[in-house]
């Protein structure tokens, strides 16, 4: 497996050189953009604004940042680099916080972390994060943008996860409605409907079942069969909160089978000594 990063990790005066390694991926079905007449794929190309809309080419392709109208600053790979320290370079730990003081809105994406060298020292920053369930905050740039980074342990791997900063974090647009007042007979039944509905996380449980029903019409388009909109269960809807509620809660509560009563088997009386 390429690995996407290649750096160390510091706390205090240890050091670890690491690789890092993509520990998710997206299960999609990607599909090309068509011209409906000729059935050719559509393509993209980069063009420059004012030289008539000719192609450019990647090599003539620079990042430039604008200052005024039509005026830019142009920034080489190497300016980018000459701006990073060695911290920015490493991953240095900085603080050592609980796993459930982080929100997970925090959290972007996920590393395999493998030790390239210094495999005691990963071992033992292992083990003591995972002893003392810590999660361990650092910073470090990535390509050319600082990135904010949780080192966790998630079942006996050490893993990296890549964060958004606090002013990142975008307010709700929405007004809230905390001036409403809750029916306590409305909660308390939506309190049974949420324990209800409660248990342990099994991630194998759930499955992408559109991507599945995309495959599927896909072999049949192939097939050059027709396929139909899948049966959904059928469901009404309830107007009224409390009449919801209570349905909700009848099909939720789980039956449990009366135990039959097995008669118990008859003690003899002890009989008195002569």
């Amino acid at each position: 497996m390429a690995y996407s990063y290649k750096g160390a990790i510091s706390f205090g005066l240890v050091y670890i050189p690491i690789t890092l390694h993509a520990a998710t991926k997206e299960n999609t079905i990607n599909f090309n953009l068509l011209d409906k007449n000729t059935m050719s794929r559509i393509q993209y190309t980069k063009s420059c604004v004012n030289c008539g809309g000719a192609e450019v080419t990647n090599d003539n392709i620079v990042k430039g940042y604008r200052y005024d109208d039509d005026k830019y600053i142009i920034f080489e790979e190497e300016d980018f680099e000459k701006l990073k320290s060695k911290k920015d370079k490493n991953i240095t730990i900085e603080q050592f916080v609980e796993l459930q003081e982080i929100d997970p809105v925090y959290f972007k994406k996920s590393y395999y972390v493998v030790p390239t060298g210094g495999e005691r020292a990963f071992a033992l920053l292992r083990e003591a994060l995972e002893s003392e369930n810590k999660v361990g905050i650092a910073k470090t740039v990535l390509g050319t943008k600082e990135t904010l980074i949780a080192l966790r342990v998630l079942g006996g791997d050490l893993v990296l996860s890549t964060m958004y900063f606090y002013d990142e974090i975008q307010p709700n647009p929405i007004k809230q409605t905390t001036d409403l007042v809750i029916d306590p007979e409305e909660l308390k039944l939506a309190k049974m409907l949420i324990n209800n509905l409660s248990g342990p996380f099994e991630p194998e449980k759930y499955h992408n079942e559109y991507n599945q029903k995309i495959q599927a019409a896909i072999e049949a388009k192939i097939a050059g069969k027709e396929f139909s909109a899948p049966k959904d269960d059928a469901s009404r809807s309830i107007a009224n909160l409390m009449d919801a509620l209570t349905e909700s809660l009848k099909a939720t509560t789980k039956k449990t089978t009366p135990k039959k009563r097995t008669r118990k088997p008859k003690t003899e009386r002890p009989q008195p000594s002569a």
